[in-house]
């Protein structure tokens, strides 16, 4: 079977910056991925680049073997690739469950879902995700971490096939994460969603999540690996503490 998304000598430049060098990657179907970097790796614009926020400037992005490139961002969002940002960004007088609702009409099954079973769409996911006690509670109301939540149920209503993750576990405490990481495992075996994950910080979500990991440093690619092996590379170490474990022994 091929990949659900490859990417070939992808290429992203910014004036004189080049925040993407030759990038070959492969996600398939069901899979749990991990995107590790320093800032100022690429992760971002490697995200924006699968999304179609940006083109490429060189190299092509593949979605199910169809070269989607110069495809809008809408266009990605009909035939399965959701996102979810770092920032939520959610209407802000809409309820919980009204939010949540709009993934489902413009996401892959849009065309099918109406007002109203879109609204029993999010009735499901917000339970899901635990949100039920403020599925009529306006956007704008609630916490930091119940905004991440929602964009995440928001997303999952639109039926993704790729589900790209900004950042989603940052400011959660551990319980949350553990909760969050074992709710998203089960989405992605029941319904077969490949979930890649941006993370900086929250190594715990990594381990805990991830199938493989790939780490950028300075838009190169250099490690794509099963999730241990890739935190035991000496490179990958190196690129976070700047220094080889030979000369830290």
């Amino acid at each position: 079977m091929a990949a659900l998304l490859r990417l070939e000598n992808v290429s992203k430049r910014f004036g004189g910056i080049v925040a993407l060098n030759q990038v070959n990657m492969e996600i398939q179907y069901g899979e749990f991925v991990g995107i590790v970097g320093p800032n100022g790796s690429g992760k971002t614009t490697l995200f924006n680049v699968i999304n179609g926020v940006y083109f490429p400037d060189e190299g092509r992005v593949l979605f199910e073997d169809r070269d989607i490139s110069r495809l809008p961002t809408h266009r990605r969002a009909s035939i399965g690739l959701g996102r979810t940002f770092q920032i939520p960004r959610p209407f802000a007088s809409a309820t919980v469950r009204e939010n949540v609702a709009v993934g489902a009409m413009f996401g892959s099954r849009g065309k099918e879902t109406n007002v109203n079973e879109s609204m029993l769409v999010a009735e499901s996911i917000i339970e899901r995700m635990g949100l039920s006690r403020h599925r009529d509670k306006k956007a704008e109301l609630l916490t930091p971490v119940e905004k991440k939540l929602m964009e995440i149920a928001r997303a999952l209503a639109m039926k993704p096939k790729l589900l790209l993750m900004d950042e989603a576990m940052a400011g959660m405490h551990p319980g949350e994460i553990d909760r969050l990481v074992e709710l998203l495992g089960g989405v992605a075996a029941e319904e077969e969603v490949a979930i890649v994950a941006m993370v900086e910080h929250v190594m715990r979500a990594v381990v805990g999540m991830a199938q493989k990991i790939i780490v950028l440093h300075q838009g190169e690619k250099i490690c794509d690996a099963p999730a241990q092996e890739a935190l035991n590379d000496p490179k990958v170490i190196e690129c976070y503490l700047g220094y080889t474990p030979e000369e830290a022994s």
